[in-house]
């Protein structure tokens, strides 16, 4: 029933309210004053005025924060008026006010009591001019129907106009927080894919660079005794293997504190120095492109294949015996890429790891296809990716 409201909004309602009925009590009481041609107000009168103003500019001031009993303080206002047989006050300003309140913050609940309220408060009030307060007295029976048809129409819109148009705010302020929900969760969604990609780019450099470090380092240890010279060009790799390492992470931290990601990205003229590292590593990649790009491939295309092969050609080395084909077939509309490994006797090379979900995302980042799984004694990863038209 009360509503989570901020201590400025509280106190520019309790203002507005109070300074409500600082205005508009003083004329409520003249209204019915000499000078406006009544009766004048007594003691009793003037008392039942100013209770009515405060219970109905109470409300006003608690409109935002609990509508349901600001709904009840408006009532409590018209009830405490009528039963001092006043007709409208200028103080009844402040049950319209009210009225919005429900339909703009009430809950559905009191949405529909405000709605109800509308209807039924604009029955009871011409009920009371007609009745009570003397409204057309004097007047025929059908002159006094015609009266009360009119009062009740003129009420029922008065109230009505005002409930609606708390509604109508109510709209506007749920088709806000749908937005900000929206764009809170597109940003989400875009933190997370931030956060796989950047996994991916790790998982890229690092496990292609300690792979073909770990295969150095085994070829050194073996060659160290018998060939000195062999296990110092491995040291040579293995230094120049984990520098290139050590700046490709320090680009992907630099894009990150900077929140790019459009930096430097490998490309089809880099993959002459994958080959390399990979012979480096004691593998020998056996490869066929046919045929050729027709022309510059898009970068993103570019990228693909690269990551691709350097997760292939990663997993050979870690799991393979040495012998890995690697075929490129540049179509009109597609590239197929095709890369075979030997699996080594006492390796179990599975489809279901971090490597082949990576590159597995990497095709679908381009709207390709992956697969990648055992066939007999060799791994087999072929991706097909879209190009189009090449530039």
């Amino acid at each position: 029933m009360i509503r989570p409201l901020s201590r400025t909004a509280l106190i520019l309602d309790i203002v507005g309210a109070a300074l409500l009925f600082v205005i508009l009590t003083p004329f409520s009481v003249a209204f019915y004053g000499p000078g406006a041609g009544g009766v004048g107000v007594d003691g009793a009168g003037a008392a039942a005025v100013i209770v009515a103003g405060l219970l109905m500019c109470g409300g006003v001031a608690i409109g935002r924060l609990a509508p349901g009993l600001a709904l009840v303080a408006a009532w409590a206002g018209a009830i405490i008026q009528m039963s001092a047989s006043f007709g409208p006050l200028p103080i009844d300003l402040a049950i319209l006010m009210v009225l919005y309140a429900t339909a703009a913050w009430g809950s559905r609940v009191v949405l529909w009591w405000g709605f109800g309220s509308a209807l039924f408060g604009g029955l009871v009030a011409a009920v009371y001019m007609v009745a009570v307060n003397g409204v057309a007295s004097g007047a025929s029976g059908w002159d006094q129907l015609t009266t009360g048809t009119l009062l009740l129409v003129l009420s029922v819109l008065a109230l009505g106009f005002a409930w609606v148009c708390g509604l109508l705010w109510r709209v506007v302020l749920r088709a806000r927080s749908t937005r900000s929900a929206q764009l809170q969760a597109e940003s989400l969604a875009a933190e997370e894919q931030e956060r796989v990609r950047i996994a991916r780019d790790m998982h890229d450099i690092v496990a292609h660079s300690l792979a073909v470090v770990i295969a150095q380092a085994d070829g050194a240890r073996y060659a160290a005794a018998a060939k000195p010279e062999m296990a110092t060009e491995a040291l040579g790799t293995i230094a120049q293997t984990a520098r290139g390492a050590l700046s490709d992470v320090r680009l992907l931290l630099t894009q990150l504190r900077h929140r790019q990601g459009d930096g430097p990205q490998p490309t089809l003229a880099d993959l002459e120095a994958l080959f390399a590292q990979v012979r480096q590593a004691g593998i020998e990649p056996r490869i066929t492109v046919d045929p050729t790009p027709p022309g510059e491939p898009p970068g993103a295309i570019q990228l693909a294949v690269y990551r691709i092969l350097q997760e292939a050609l990663t997993n050979a080395i870690r799991h393979g015996d040495g012998a890995v084909d690697v075929h490129l077939a540049w179509l009109p509309e597609r590239v197929d890429i095709q890369v075979r490994n030997t699996v080594g006797r006492e390796q179990t090379q599975g489809s279901g790891g971090h490597g082949v979900i990576g590159m597995r995302e990497r095709a679908q980042l381009v709207g390709g296809s992956l697969q990648a799984e055992r066939q007999g004694v060799q791994f087999v990863v072929h991706a097909s990716l879209p190009i189009g038209e090449a530039a």
